[in-house]
């Protein structure tokens, strides 16, 4: 690799992917640990065993990131400092890769050495915040998957010296847009924010007569598209998805990608690399909206989406075993997935001998006999010059001294900010009662807010909490600028973010991205902002303008401990509605030590994700089910499809609880359910009565 050429970035979920990535020579790594990762379904790392491959991959200059993009609870926020710490004194990772803004705090008070990069997770979706994110000490951006070569290369224009960007180039899609997912959570408590997810999106859903898997999205493959990449100066990386994919897949789609960086120009080494990915057994590839003048629809109804290669469908003769013929030759080792991870019958099957192409392999059947016709994918297999390669790098990693086992924590204790409190009592709780358009009238004791919008009524802007969307797109940004200034024209005040880079809207906002002033000697970030609330905790400057901004984050920011709403007041924010996914004793706790004041959503439609993709094959407005009897419909606003289930929040009997832990404001989302769609009998309490794990 060139210094100008950006490096093959690789997943790596356990061990033998970590070799399999060096014995492809991907010029770096990426994984995660048993704790904090947003993968929490792959093997994931010790921290021991992480520093031995650490010191592999730096003698072979390859450079090893470590994932700690998760939320962090309240109750996080000690043991992940301390972990934090672990990393720097005993693996020390180029880069860490984080979500929640907490982590830029921890890593900074454990003398980090290594570089931050910001996830995908944390929705920096268009090239405005860019400069705002290096003031908070990141050094490089994940560029969110939707983004289309033109909107890629606004961004890169956009990025100040020493902030690079970071590419998807190849691996799993998700329907929704990461960071905007609460689908898993929402039915379970297992968020995909916490690495959780259990991929509800993949199931079979019903509409009308049809049943089919409407969200389940083919592969990522840019692969002979990547050359406009090469041109832009601030893409540092291309990623390839699937820290849960075994050795053959990273081996062979690292292997083709450093092929296509290489050789380019080269018709007949594009055509191996195409090869190479045919072999990696992912699912069928799509280059989804990468080229904005021939968008690829990533979801193909009727065709298979399950990950690995179909090589039989099951045969079953009345009375006899299961049995499958592959059309292609099966290694020992080699492993197989019996249909889909829906179905009753779902299993993976390890090869215990070699069967030969047409031949039969016979397995016995665990948990429910499977279906006639299922189909039968190869997710894996063992190659022996693959398995020789990681053999020859396990020998030599296990002649290296290793560490005798888990180092002790570091005796670490992070410092927290100073909370805030109101002067003279709790005072009244404010209820927002937010609407799509703005109401005409309220009950008493309800604040009126709507979703901002470009054809919104500014009539009377002044009364209203305005609510910026959860996601904005590069081609928006001059859009939602204007829209800003203008319900700023006509008196309005009081906003709600839907990404805390959205201060970036505002008058002012753009300069906390500057880099050039002695930072000691410059006023906070965002310190033209207005601090309502004001407290014997509360710091920042006081209003000197009856018209200045009073910006909270929404709940779409994902804020969920005290060290990230300390980078949302070091970047002028006011107050913070919190992640409603949040548990009982995690909502609860979160005040104790917040430095500025906080809301939650105690009542109505939350949705269980927000896309960009067309919802070609889904008729919005509609009900659709399923296989558990879930309802759930689409709605479009602008260029995003929300998807929301047909029963709401309702904690509204909690607020007075949340009011005695310190919360002053409760938000309750107003959406009209479709007139086919059928009302729910009960509602949600989200994870309230669950350990958000």
């Amino acid at each position: 690799m060139t210094s100008n050429q950006p490096e093959i970035l690789a997943p790596a979920g356990d061990r033998t992917a970590f070799l399999a990535a060096l014995a492809a020579g991907a010029d770096a790594i990426y994984v995660g640990l048993k704790h904090f990762s947003a993968r929490m379904q792959a093997g994931n790392f010790a921290v021991s065993e992480l520093a031995e491959l650490t010191a592999l991959a730096r003698e072979r200059d390859c450079r090893v990131y470590v994932a700690f993009n998760s939320l962090v609870k309240p109750g996080d926020v000690p043991a992940a400092g301390r972990l934090v710490a672990r990393l720097a004194e005993t693996v020390r990772p180029h880069a860490l890769i984080v979500q929640d803004l907490a982590l830029l705090a921890l890593a900074r008070q454990a003398a980090f050495q290594g570089e931050l990069h910001l996830s995908t997770l944390a929705n920096v979706s268009h090239p405005m915040p860019l400069a705002a994110t290096q003031r908070l000490g990141v050094s490089r951006v994940v560029l969110p998957r939707e983004l289309n070569v033109d909107e890629i290369r606004a961004c890169a224009q956009a990025c100040p010296p020493g902030l690079d960007l970071e590419v998807f180039v190849h691996g799993a899609l998700c329907y929704n847009v990461s960071g905007r997912c609460y689908w898993s959570s929402y039915m379970g408590g297992k968020s995909g924010l916490r690495g959780r997810c259990v991929q509800p999106c993949r199931r079979e859903y019903e509409q009308k007569t049809r049943k089919e898997r409407f969200f389940s999205c083919n592969d990522l493959g840019l692969d002979v598209l990547v050359k406009p990449l090469l041109g832009l100066p601030r893409v540092r990386a291309w990623k390839i998805e699937g820290r849960k994919k075994g050795p053959h897949y990273v081996y062979y789609a690292v292997a083709a990608y450093r092929l296509l960086r290489d050789s380019i120009d080269d018709p007949a080494a594009r055509k191996t690399a195409q090869e190479l990915l045919e072999q990696a057994l992912g699912r069928p590839r799509t280059h989804y909206g990468f080229l904005p003048q021939r968008l690829h629809h990533p979801v193909e109804t009727g065709g298979q989406t399950g990950s690995g290669l179909p090589v039989a469908t099951l045969d079953k003769a009345r009375g006899r075993t299961p049995h499958i013929t592959p059309r292609l030759a099966l290694l020992p080792g080699d492993l197989l997935r019996v249909g889909y991870e829906d179905e009753p019958w779902h299993q993976t099957i390890k090869v215990s001998r070699a069967v030969p192409k047409g031949g039969r392999l016979d397995f016995a059947a665990q948990g429910p006999a499977p279906r006639p016709g299922t189909t039968v994918f190869l997710v894996d297999r063992r190659e022996p010059e693959l398995t020789r390669r990681i053999a020859a790098l396990d020998k030599e990693l296990a002649a290296r001294p290793g560490a005798p086992g888990e180092p002790k924590a570091p005796d670490f204790t992070p410092a927290m900010p100073r909370p805030f409190t109101r002067g003279g009592g709790r005072g009244a709780v404010i209820i927002q009662n937010v609407n799509r358009h703005p109401p005409k009238a309220l009950a008493k004791g309800l604040s009126p807010a709507a979703w901002l919008s470009p054809k919104s009524q500014l009539a009377g802007a002044g009364r209203s909490w305005w609510w910026l969307p959860p996601v904005i797109w590069p081609d928006e940004e001059r859009m939602w600028a204007d829209t800003v200034a203008q319900a700023l024209r006509a008196g309005a005040t009081r906003f709600v973010l839907g990404a805390p880079w959205q201060v970036c809207l505002f008058p002012g906002g753009q300069a906390q991205g500057a880099a050039q002033a002695d930072e000691a000697r410059r006023p906070a970030p965002g310190a033209h902002l207005r601090r309502p609330l004001r407290g014997r905790g509360a710091k920042g400057p006081k209003p000197t303008h009856r018209r200045e901004a009073e910006l909270w984050a929404g709940p779409f920011c994902n804020v969920s401990n005290a060290l990230a709403v300390q980078a949302l007041a070091d970047m002028g924010l006011a107050g913070a509605i919190v992640s409603p996914e949040l548990a009982r004793e995690d909502a609860l706790e979160l005040p104790r030590h917040s430095p500025l004041p906080l809301g939650f959503v105690t009542y109505g439609m939350w949705p269980l994700g927000i896309t960009r993709i067309p919802a070609d094959a889904v008729k919005p407005e509609k009900p659709l089910k399923s296989p558990k009897g879930e309802i759930c419909w689409t709605r479009r606003y602008g260029p995003n499809n929300w998807i929301y289930p047909n029963w709401g929040i309702d904690l509204r009997a909690k607020e007075g609880e949340l009011a005695s832990a310190g919360y002053v404001m409760f938000a309750h989302l107003f959406e009209s359910i479709p007139r086919e769609v059928p009302k729910a009998t009960r509602a949600s309490t989200f994870n309230w009565d669950l350990k958000l794990l």
